[in-house]
């Protein structure tokens, strides 16, 4: 794993850990529900260990980040090279949605300013249906 730039990570066993936790985890999780799963398994693991790997894992863009609305950063597993998401901005649930209309305006985009389209990512919010009041 190539470290991120100022960032030293002493374990890929580790990162590797955090990666299989995040694998099985639904949706966006904060690091310490990443953590709390990570224990159950390895209870070795220390939340500043945790911390470090999901920081490297995001500059690697192998992580997405959303912003919940009490202000803890969440973190979720990238798929693939285009993350799309529609995040309720009340509760901060988070869903994963499908990007046929968005890829295709991403694509036009980045073909009008003479680009060739290799990731994106998108952030949709509103209020879920428990949030909306109707």
């Amino acid at each position: 794993m190539p470290q991120a730039r100022g960032t030293k990570v002493r374990s890929t066993r580790q990162a590797a850990a955090v990666v299989a936790v995040m694998s099985v985890l639904p949706g966006f999780r904060g690091a310490r529900d990443i953590h709390a799963a990570l224990r159950r398994d390895d209870g070795q693991a220390g939340l500043a260990t945790v911390y470090r790997h999901l920081h490297v894992l995001t500059e690697q863009g192998a992580v997405d980040t959303i912003r919940a609305a009490s202000g803890e950063t969440l973190y979720c597993l990238r798929r693939d090279s285009f993350s799309r998401h529609l995040v309720c901005r009340a509760c901060g649930r988070c869903v994963e949605i499908d990007g046929g209309e968005i890829g295709e305006w991403a694509e036009g985009v980045a073909a009008r300013a003479g680009f060739t389209l290799t990731g994106h990512t998108v952030e949709l919010s509103g209020l879920c249906p428990a949030h909306a009041g109707g």
